[in-house]
């Protein structure tokens, strides 16, 4: 049996996720009597994984309590708000091994760390019609070959991948220097396999069905999964719009993030059929637009 490691990728802030985000990190929410993160770590010790390594940044005290509770090791990545995920996974370079990397917002019905696998794979879903997501193409033998942003009726990434050790030493290499570039430092890690594709050790799709993988884009899509944020959104934006509107947390719907930096949080929303603007640039602002 090959031991296998993990790491978890929680720094960012979810910014499409308002205003939930803003009280605490989207891995950290409670979804169906179960914290994200939480759910995540122990199907991950279930499947035999020990050494999991959690890269923080937003809000990273929010974190703290993991290490004690599941015994996690935690990397605090500080340039989360000016760079993309290649900060984090540039601060975990050298626990590359037989390693899965996962989101820590992601969902699983069903423990997918179980099943060993000797080759490296990516998670995927299939998109119907048209997507904007990362497509993939694939060679008879279910090897990646070819990866493209946006598509049409096609197999693309989500949730988490695995790396053999093969293909660890190989990406650990090129990503130290890539690192070096400005380019690569605004990116995702998965921009640099793409252009490397052809120089690494193959990835092979592992594809899932509908609803085995489910991540939550916005409050909205959270709503549908778990009905209990229709009455309660356990945020307290949400409620200070209910108060002053005087309407119920069920009515607010179809959230997007304008700006959110820091404590400034600039979002719209709707209250039935009625457009709002949510602004705290000077005092807290709410009006019909």
């Amino acid at each position: 049996m090959t031991k296998r490691n993990a790491i978890i990728m929680a720094a960012g802030t979810s910014s499409r996720f308002v205003p939930l985000s803003v009280e605490r990190p989207k891995g950290l929410l409670e979804v169906k009597g179960e914290v994200l993160i939480e759910r995540q770590i122990c199907q991950l010790k279930e499947a035999g994984i020990e050494d999991i390594t959690l890269v923080v940044g937003y809000k990273a005290e929010m974190f703290a309590y993991l290490k004690k509770k599941y015994g996690v090791s935690i990397v605090c990545n500080e340039d989360y708000a000016c760079y993309n995920n290649t900060s984090s996974v540039i601060r975990v370079i050298e626990k590359l091994d037989n390693t899965f990397v996962c989101s820590s917002d992601n969902y699983f019905p069903d423990n997918v760390f179980v099943k060993e696998s000797a080759e490296s794979y990516y998670s995927a879903l299939y998109a119907e019609g048209e997507t904007g997501e990362y497509c993939l193409t694939t060679n008879d033998n279910g090897q990646i070959t070819e990866v493209k942003i946006g598509g049409r009726d096609a197999w693309y990434m989500v949730g988490h991948v695995f790396f053999n050790h093969e293909f660890s030493e190989a990406f650990r290499k090129i990503m130290i220097e890539e690192y070096k570039n400005e380019e690569t430092k605004q990116g995702y890690w998965e921009d640099v396999y793409i252009r490397y594709i052809d120089q690494l050790p193959k990835m092979r799709i592992n594809r899932y069905k509908e609803g085995e993988i489910l991540e939550f884009d916005s409050l909205d899509e959270l709503r549908q999964f778990d009905e209990s944020y229709k009455d309660d959104t356990c945020s307290s934006v949400v409620k200070q719009i209910c108060q002053q509107l005087e309407v119920k947390e069920a009515d607010v719907y179809a959230f997007k993030n304008i700006r959110h930096k820091g404590d400034y949080l600039h979002f719209r929303f709707m209250v039935g059929e009625i457009p709002y603007e949510y602004n705290s640039e000077k005092g807290v602002e709410i009006k019909r637009i």
